[in-house]
């Protein structure tokens, strides 16, 4: 009987349309709930900001089948982009993600302006069954609450596929986790803005002249301080600042360079060490946030007593799951990453290793809850650093399970980008590498030092090297000299 009812997937950015499609080609019915008025909601936020990696990795194989196949209605005229550019977040969604969710077979799939809310069980009859329940609940159906502009809606689903995303759930600026206090008036006030602001475009004469404090060593900070040196060079008078909850790694802050098998993620780290050799970036350690001041500008507490005084602080600290649609599920999480449990120590940030994440697939990412996945982005928690070619791997495997291709949910080949270097967005165990540490990356370490060391044989996150100790520094209480 649950046949008879749709896999729902929640959201049409990337990872859920390619959900759609590798279900719509194993003959599945798919509801796509998206939040936003069109696709890809969430990467129009970012639209200016250009991925590291290339076409070859951004399009999905069911997808570009389906975009390239004539059906009633439909030319397949779709042309792929070149498969060695790179796009920017505004292109992803125009070149690729519009002209997929505009297919004849996927656009009558998609709901726009439906935000979920709630996600339960209940049983063919209509009868409830809450998370205590486990009687009947193998049968029974999803239950998906969302709401529209015209009021709630309750949808059944056989299986839900959470392809939501963690965008709008940033990280809180303040230390061990937690909202400074007085964060939450400045965001509202527009002294703390959005995690990837637009400092040469629209965002230019926002921070033109003024003082900057950009928080965190990840792919978002690194492209936000880059953007920003680009307008100190037009606008002197900018002051920019990086903040770093340690003190500075070089090798850890800068990436792997000409190591990165994707080059523009190896160039990204080459051109921030520029800027900041050049004295365009100031580094601040041991920025660690206990408040926000709001004034004529934006006084800044540190733990350690100091106090910065800024006019914008860009929160460019990562982002976390929004889990509380999903508690009345029963969900195994990894309880450091919040992803799930199998995938949590493959990605947990606390454990650096050469390479890349093993490709991983339905077995993985299963629950306790029959039929309910989380994939893309918000699979991995809090961990920082996230591949779509991933994605792609996940929900294809997801799709095969769902049409009950067992040997084809299993059968997982993806190759992805070797990183170069030990890598992760959060300050953690490796952060303080022994001295003597290779430059260039992880060496293989002897079982005696395995222990001890950022290489050990765990797979791990692919992304920009971040991290802390050393190197180019200028304490918070110099930075009027």
């Amino acid at each position: 009987m649950n046949e008879t009812y749709p896999v729902i997937v929640i959201g049409a950015g990337p990872i859920g349309l390619a959900a759609a499609a590798h279900l719509l080609e194993r003959g599945q019915e798919v509801r796509v709930l998206e939040a936003g008025r069109g696709p890809g909601a969430a990467i129009r936020q970012w639209g200016h900001i250009r991925l590291f990696s290339t076409w070859r990795w951004n399009i999905d194989a069911a997808s570009r089948r389906l975009l390239e196949t004539p059906v009633d209605g439909y030319a397949g005229d779709w042309q792929a982009p070149r498969e060695t550019r790179l796009p920017t977040g505004a292109e992803l969604v125009e070149e690729y993600l519009e002209p997929l969710a505009a297919h004849p077979r996927i656009a009558p799939t998609i709901s726009y302006g439906h935000r979920v809310t709630a996600i339960t069980r209940i049983q063919p009859d209509g009868g409830g069954i809450d998370k205590a329940r486990t009687h009947g609940r193998d049968g029974s159906l999803f239950l998906v609450r969302t709401a529209t502009a015209w009021g709630p809606e309750d949808l059944l689903a056989r299986a839900v596929i959470d392809a939501s995303g963690t965008w709008g759930n940033p990280n809180p600026v303040g230390r061990s986790g937690i909202e400074a206090n007085g964060e939450a008036e400045a965001r509202a006030t527009g002294f703390v803005t959005s995690p990837l602001p637009d400092p040469l475009g629209a965002g230019r004469e926002h921070f033109a002249g003024k003082t900057v404090l950009v928080l965190g060593s990840g792919h978002s900070a690194a492209n936000t301080l880059i953007s920003l040196g680009r307008l100190r060079q037009r606008h002197p008078d900018t002051r920019i600042l990086w903040g770093l909850r340690g003190v500075a790694n070089p090798i850890r802050l800068y990436g792997g360079g000409a190591a990165d098998e994707l080059p523009a993620r190896g160039q990204l780290g080459t051109s921030l060490r520029r800027f900041v050799e050049n004295g365009d970036i100031s580094i601040l350690e041991n920025v660690s946030i206990s408040s926000l001041g709001r004034g004529d500008r934006l006084e800044v507490g540190l733990a350690d007593g100091r106090m910065l005084e800024v006019d914008l602080v860009v929160p460019s600290t990562g982002f976390r799951p929004e889990l509380s649609m999903l508690s009345e599920l029963r969900l195994d999480l990894d309880e450091i990453v919040e992803a799930p449990r199998k995938l949590g120590p493959l990605i947990d940030p606390e454990f650096h290793s050469c390479g890349t994440v093993s490709a991983h697939g339905e077995r993985i990412l299963a629950h306790p809850e029959p039929d309910f996945y989380i994939a893309g982005m918000k699979s991995y928690g809090r961990a920082p650093t996230f591949l779509m070619a991933t994605g792609y791997e996940q929900v294809r495997s997801i799709a095969a399970s769902l049409a009950g291709d067992r040997d084809a949910a299993d059968n997982l080949e993806l190759q992805l980008p070797e990183t170069g270097v030990c890598s992760t967005d959060l300050g953690g165990s490796c952060d303080s590498p022994a001295t003597g540490e290779q430059a260039a990356g992880c060496t293989a370490p002897t079982p005696e030092a395995e222990a001890e060391s950022c290489c050990g044989p765990q797979p791990v996150s692919i992304g920009f090297a971040t991290g802390t100790l050393h190197g180019h520094a200028e304490l918070v209480g110099d930075q009027g000299k």
